[in-house]
């Protein structure tokens, strides 16, 4: 017996896995659990400038980074990545790892050149994904290897924070942020590097797109050439 043949968009979870269906949805839980992370920036300001409660500042901030992965895994599992979303969770780790970074060296837990070689590689990677989408580029896919280096720097620079003072109980806690935070920052700068060859082929793509998109079927009538310029070509 025949079964009736299913309407291609029928299946939520397929056609959202395939990027067809779903994709303008605004509010979804991984953006909710992203937007929550953006709102808890300031607590953590406050918490160190203004409450001068060190610790808290620190657990909160380590609270943040470990989340890091939480809105990504909902978003997978439950088939609810978003347009919104592959742009609001790259945005908010950057903001987060810069509010982070400034405000721990002014704080003076880190030293300075660690923290400027972690913001440069926050700037470089911004003006390189800036640069191309500008030119037309798609989309260039998440590295492990870049998620890596932010997670280990989203340890480090609460433990950097933890452990400023004299206490005895500071000091493996300082020795762990600094092999954290040499292992995040040296992963960082290798995936900002390993980023030029998929940057290169996402422009070559992005624009061949645009001009199928333009020049392809469908996007006017085609003008048989002139009986000349067909023998010209061996028509």
């Amino acid at each position: 017996m025949a079964t009736a043949e299913r309407p291609p968009d029928s299946d939520p979870v397929a056609a959202t896995e395939d990027g067809e269906l779903g994709l303008d949805r605004i509010l979804t839980v991984p953006n909710v659990v992203t937007l929550l992370r953006l709102l808890c920036i300031p607590l953590f300001l406050w918490l160190l400038f203004g409450a001068h409660r060190q610790s808290a500042a620190a657990i909160l901030l380590a609270v943040l980074g470990a989340t890091d992965w939480v809105d990504g895994f909902v978003a997978r599992r439950f088939h609810q990545v978003s347009t919104l979303g592959k742009v609001l969770d790259p945005a908010a780790d950057r903001i987060l790892v810069g509010t982070a970074v400034i405000a721990i060296m002014i704080h003076g837990a880190v030293p300075l050149w660690f923290g400027i070689a972690t913001l440069s590689r926050e700037v470089v990677v911004t003006v390189m994904v800036l640069v191309l989408a500008g030119l037309g580029a798609r989309r260039i896919d998440v590295l492990w290897i870049g998620k890596a280096g932010t997670f280990a720097l989203m340890f480090a620079y609460p433990a950097f924070l933890l452990s400023d003072g004299t206490a005895e109980w500071q000091v493996p806690i300082h020795w762990f942020a600094w092999v954290s935070g040499v292992g995040g920052l040296s992963l960082a700068w290798a995936a900002a590097v390993m980023y030029l060859a998929p940057a290169r082929k996402a422009l070559v793509e992005g624009r061949g797109d645009r001009r199928n998109s333009i020049g392809g079927p469908g996007s006017g009538p085609v003008v048989p050439a002139p009986a000349e310029q067909r023998k010209e070509v061996g028509a």
